[in-house]
């Protein structure tokens, strides 16, 4: 098994209270339910919509040196080109399912590269469980580029999850990060649309002016997501549903349409 330890990033995680019955249900699998980072079960509680962490425009991004899928250790600030757009994602998260179709064609442009950043799973389910173990979350890693055809470079955090918490922490944020390591743009959801315009604009030296509205995944992304993960995933999603709809359809979007872009550019030191 390996160990990776992180070079920068908070410690700790946060618990979430479960029912009975799905606790009955764990121990007769002969798998104890688990809480903290590496959620058995998907529960709105486990993220924090509201106060989300991790660098914001104008700070350093947080360096680690990760095992990738390629088999190699490398540091997430050791990239070629002038920008990195680095996008947090699992196999089990039908956001970041959704949004690899444009951010894989990032790096086509001159001067860009792309990379994910692989989490803890979304929505786990029956068939891709939360990760109990580092080779989980390898094996779990490895079937994005296997099996779903990812052609990024794939960083796979530690176990405990020290790189996604220094990043906020959310299943599916964006960064894009300038050749000084300092963040130029950022949201907590992924709007591959929006991450693009922002792209152009600092490779033109432009002010970004695009708004990362929250952009739902379409249904049959959903459903076949969260299928592959198997039983207990679409209900745990279902469940939290009208909670996230209110947090980020409605009152996330609401807040960007009165704010105003946060902009960096190529130039912009921390």
């Amino acid at each position: 098994m390996f160990c990776i330890w992180a070079r920068a990033g908070p410690e700790g995680s946060s618990g979430i209270v479960r029912n009975a019955r799905c606790d009955r249900q764990e121990r007769a699998k002969g798998h104890p339910k688990m809480t903290g980072y590496n959620y058995s079960e998907f529960s709105t509680g486990d993220y924090d919509f509201d106060r989300v962490g991790g660098p914001d425009v104008g700070d350093k991004a947080p360096d680690f040196s990760l095992l990738t899928t390629d088999g190699e250790m490398k540091n997430i600030l050791d990239f070629a080109g002038e920008f990195l757009v680095l996008e947090t994602g699992s196999i089990t998260c039908s956001l970041f399912q959704s949004r690899r179709g444009i951010m894989e064609t990032l790096d086509r442009q001159d001067g860009v590269s792309t990379a994910v950043l692989y989490v803890r799973e979304a929505h786990p389910g029956s068939d891709v469980p939360g990760h109990r173990s580092f080779d989980d979350k390898t094996a779990c890693a490895t079937r994005l580029k296997a099996e779903d055809g990812e052609t990024r470079t794939v960083f796979i955090d530690d176990l405990e999850g020290h790189a996604h918490m220094a990043y906020g922490s959310m299943p599916n944020a964006v960064f894009i990060i300038n050749r000084n390591g300092c963040v130029v743009y950022r949201s907590e959801w992924n709007n591959p649309s929006a991450t693009r315009k922002a792209l152009q604009a600092l490779l033109a030296g432009r002010e970004i002016t695009a708004r990362d509205y929250f952009r739902p995944a379409r249904p049959t992304t959903v459903f076949r997501t969260l299928s592959k993960a198997g039983k207990g995933s679409a209900a745990d999603f279902f469940r939290g549903l009208p909670f996230l709809i209110w947090t980020n359809i409605i009152k996330r979007n609401l807040r960007l349409l009165f704010g105003r872009p946060k902009s960096g550019s190529a130039r912009t030191t921390c």
